[in-house]
């Protein structure tokens, strides 16, 4: 009887602290949504460079291995590659829209590690499909202050639509 006693206090008090992360870990994901994806979608859609840069920390890494060239690099270089693209959206030249779904999400108070996918098209400015594209993502971001940015982000393979559909 002793030995079966403080497995249930253990117990007991696991029990209780489960709503409370749970809690938390609902508050965070839905702050990092509104503060940080939606941000990213955002400034895509709507071309704005510098709104997406925000969303980076100066230090950012991107490591990509989902196409041809694989490659780790600080986010700045990655950020100059894509700028054209941002200043076409925002000319009307093109019309980009990027969407996540999400398989996997941790983290605390101040960090948090999110894998899933994301889905990114761009059309002309006739409505033209000029790229599509389903690609596995995991991005660890940390909170400065009362915003979420990334530290890096790892665009790891190509994803299939089902695997997209599948998180839903």
């Amino acid at each position: 009887m002793k030995k079966i006693f403080p497995f249930c206090i253990v117990s007991f008090l696991f029990a209780l602290q489960t709503p409370a992360q749970t809690r938390a870990d609902s508050l965070r994901i839905a702050e990092i949504n509104r503060t940080y994806w939606a941000e990213v979608s955002r400034s895509v859609k709507k071309g704005d460079f510098e709104g997406y840069k925000a969303t980076c920390q100066k230090n950012a890494v991107l490591v990509a291995t989902a196409g041809k060239n694989k490659r780790s690099e600080p986010m700045t270089a990655a950020l100059a590659r894509w700028k054209r693209g941002f200043m076409d959206t925002k000319e009307g030249k093109q019309i980009d829209h990027v969407s996540f779904r999400f398989s996997q999400r941790i983290g605390g108070e101040t960090t948090a590690y999110e894998t899933g996918i994301f889905y990114f098209t761009s059309h002309d400015a006739t409505g033209k499909l000029l790229s599509e594209s389903y690609t596995h993502l995991e991005a660890l971001l940390v909170k400065k202050g009362r915003k979420w940015v990334c530290l890096m982000e790892y665009q790891k393979s190509a994803a299939t639509k089902a695997e997209w559909d599948a998180l839903k």
